[in-house]
């Protein structure tokens, strides 16, 4: 009864651990593949940037979450499942910075959103389907302009499982 637990949280744990050792450092990664040397800093006390105009795609670069998320799916008193996920942030280019000097908090509120659409029977069923993966990244991207005031122009799911939990 409770093996079967075990080796779900060593499994998960197994995969974090192999994600942890497998992802490359902040200094062995190229921020600009073109050569570009111009660093201005990415200052997050700026007003909320514009929505409406997003930066063109050159633009932009993107800070991967250091660790995947686990959410847990509560049926009644027991955990029937267990969703872990992988987000990147979309920011413009020199924003990196400023999202790993507010990852923990980014972390935060990403689980409360997270956590919010397990209880509402988000991960339920078909939850890869496109409306249920549209209020995620929606209510993701609030989170994040919460937190960083509209620096992050999307959040992008990057990677999401479900492991079902046998009793």
């Amino acid at each position: 009864m409770i093996l079967p637990l075990i080796f779900l949280l060593l499994g998960v744990g197994g995969g974090v651990g192999a994600g942890l050792i497998l992802t490359p450092k902040l200094d062995e990664v190229a921020v600009d593949p073109c050569g570009d040397t111009s660093e201005e800093p990415f200052d997050v006390t700026h007003e909320k940037m514009e929505t409406t105009e997003s930066a063109p795609l050159d633009e932009r670069e993107y800070a991967r979450m250091n660790n995947q998320f686990v959410v847990p799916i509560v049926v009644g008193e027991r955990v029937t499942a267990l969703i872990v996920m992988s987000l990147s942030i979309e920011v413009e280019t020199g924003g990196q910075e400023a999202v790993f000097s507010h990852e923990p908090r980014l972390r935060d509120a990403f689980l409360q959103v997270m956590f919010d659409h397990a209880n509402i029977g988000g991960f339920a069923g078909a939850f890869t389907s496109s409306s249920n993966m549209r209020l995620l990244r929606e209510a993701l991207q609030g989170a994040a302009d919460d937190v960083m005031q509209g620096h992050i122009t999307d959040v992008l799911i990057v990677d999401i499982v479900r492991q079902d939990v046998t009793n």
